[in-house]
């Protein structure tokens, strides 16, 4: 335990600590733990293996004290030199009677009280028993005298912490509702802007398309032209070439007549 406190101390002076946790540092009687920590408000001895509370320091300002999961039977007299206690948990242990329990009557501060899993929950009318021994106790084993469940510090947290994800979730809504509206009002101008586009670039395809028709007639008239010329030239050749046949005809009757004759 010596070892486990001065590791905890982190070169801290012992009267500058506020908060000390030694749970599971394995010993069965309180040792190194001394007086000087004059600020503790918190301590922590869980599943350590006492079996008794002898040589406990005074802790003037103690007000919450963990010893659940220990062999604690007896002695909690040594507790009373820390009259703050506000919180102390005992559950885990080997209290076996109410009788055990008396020493906690010194304690006019203490509200929290735990006992679960000790045989002394056994007894008759335990709880009606115990709230009347501690007239200042609040809750008993996680409940009050009415039965009513105490509500945690890990609840609270979450109870905070629910509300402020479910505000943060709404004011992301709320953003997620302001760049929708956004994101719509550019989408409609994108839209118009993408239909006047197309509507441009078909005018243009449809004045390509007349100017095209026109060159393809006007290439059409040229071929024609051209085609007309030719067969005019084929012409004009046919009926020169008709009186050279026709001389060479003649010339060709005119030796035979001549060989006749």
């Amino acid at each position: 335990m010596e070892k486990r406190i001065e590791l905890e101390r982190r070169a801290r002076k012992a009267n500058q600590i506020t908060e000390l946790n030694l749970d599971n540092c394995r010993s069965t009687s309180i040792v190194g733990f001394t007086d000087e920590y004059t600020a503790l408000e918190s301590l922590s001895l869980i599943n350590v293996g006492l079996t008794t509370l002898k040589g406990f320091p005074k802790l003037p300002n103690l007000k919450k004290l963990e010893l659940s999961d220990n062999r604690i039977s007896s002695g909690l007299n040594y507790l009373t030199t820390s009259p703050k206690l506000q919180y102390l948990n005992l559950s885990g242990n080997k209290i076996k009677d109410l009788e055990t329990l008396k020493p906690l009557q010194e304690f006019k501060n203490l509200e929290v009280l735990d006992l679960f899993n000790n045989d002394a929950t056994w007894v008759a009318n335990y709880r009606e028993k115990i709230f009347k021994m501690l007239p200042s106790l609040n809750f008993l084993d996680g409940f009050d005298c009415n039965e009513e469940e105490a509500q945690s510090e890990g609840d609270d947290d979450e109870e905070v912490n629910g509300n402020d994800s479910e505000e943060e979730v709404d004011d992301e809504e709320d953003g997620d509702s302001d760049d929708t509206d956004e994101d719509g009002d550019n989408g409609e101008v994108s839209l118009s802007e993408v239909y006047n586009d197309d509507l441009e670039e078909d005018n243009s395809d449809w004045e390509e398309g007349e100017g095209g028709g026109d060159d393809d007639e006007e290439d059409s008239d040229i071929d024609d032209a051209d085609g007309e010329a030719n067969e005019s030239t084929a012409s004009l050749n046919a009926s020169k070439k008709e009186p050279e046949n026709n001389t060479d005809e003649s010339e060709a009757r005119g030796k035979k007549r001549k060989h006749d004759g």
